[in-house]
């Protein structure tokens, strides 16, 4: 895949993450915490696509932009779920770099986003100290998995649909197409 395929598709996930990050950022949520996350779909296909530089890349414009236009930026609610998309974002490239092809894109999603509610609760942790905040880990953890199972089928059927376009020449099938 040349150079300006590449800067182009890049450029075009950086876009999706950030129009579904604001979209989401006003949208209702069942619980105050919990957003299903599409925003990350498209930091996981710029992970299994074109590596984890250019999904750091992706969250950096999904959290910087759509933090400043959603109103949110820099308060501690932004804080948190920041620190939480750069922790999930870690612990997939991670994973999928020491264990290449061993999880599929809905494996990994699903990782992500149990780390993200860990570490938001963790962050969460940071302001409030108050110890009772881990009484919520159980139901954290099942939104994490609830979450990144929707995502995460989702990427997979995108990672289809781009295979289809040819975007697998760049990383050798993108190495998803590990366990299903």
């Amino acid at each position: 895949m040349n150079s300006a395929r590449r800067v182009t598709g890049q450029g075009l996930l950086a876009s999706l993450a950030l129009i579904l990050y604001v979209l989401e950022s006003v949208a209702p949520r069942p619980l105050p915490w919990m957003k299903l996350g599409l925003g990350n779909v498209a930091v996981l296909l710029a992970l299994l696509v074109f590596g984890a530089a250019s999904a750091a890349a992706v969250c950096l414009v999904k959290l910087g932009i759509g933090g400043l236009l959603s109103g949110g930026f820099a308060g501690p609610a932004f804080a948190i779920g920041a620190g939480a998309g750069i922790g999930s974002l870690a612990a997939m490239a991670i994973v999928h770099r020491l264990t290449p092809g061993l999880f599929s894109p809905v494996g990994l999603s699903i990782l992500g986003a149990v780390v993200h509610q860990l570490c938001q609760l963790s962050l969460a942790f940071v302001y409030v100290r108050h110890a009772g905040l881990f009484a919520l880990l159980p139901i954290f953890i099942a939104t994490g998995l609830l979450s990144g199972s929707l995502t995460g089928l989702l990427a997979y059927w995108a990672l289809d649909k781009l295979r289809a376009l040819g975007w697998h020449e760049l990383r050798g099938e993108a190495r998803a197409g590990g366990a299903r």
